[in-house]
């Protein structure tokens, strides 16, 4: 078939697929993907990433209400917030207003 042959290589590839599989000498080096990193396997990483990432989450929350008493915070952040959001709103009455 003129489909088949390859100009560039000059190779025209086998219509058939062998059934046997290469030979792996016994005493030849076994090869294996690294699953380590200096000790530090997926399973170990993936560990400290979530006890990481649980801290952070909670060091976040505990900031962002921390500093939820200064207006700016209050106000572009805050008050954003779906369920709490209406409670953090402060309205000075007119009587209150120096101006």
């Amino acid at each position: 078939m003129p489909g088949d042959f390859n100009p560039a290589t000059g190779i025209t590839p086998p219509k058939f697929q062998p059934n046997y599989s290469t030979y792996k000498s016994p005493y030849g080096p076994k090869y294996t993907v690294q699953t380590n990193l200096r000790g530090w396997t997926f399973k170990s990483v993936s560990r400290l990433g979530m006890t990481l990432a649980s801290f952070g989450g909670v060091a976040g929350f505990f900031a962002l209400f921390f500093f939820s008493d200064i207006p700016r915070v209050r106000k572009d952040i805050v008050q954003k917030i779906p369920i709490i959001g209406p409670h953090y709103i402060k309205e000075i009455p007119a009587s209150d207003n120096p101006f």
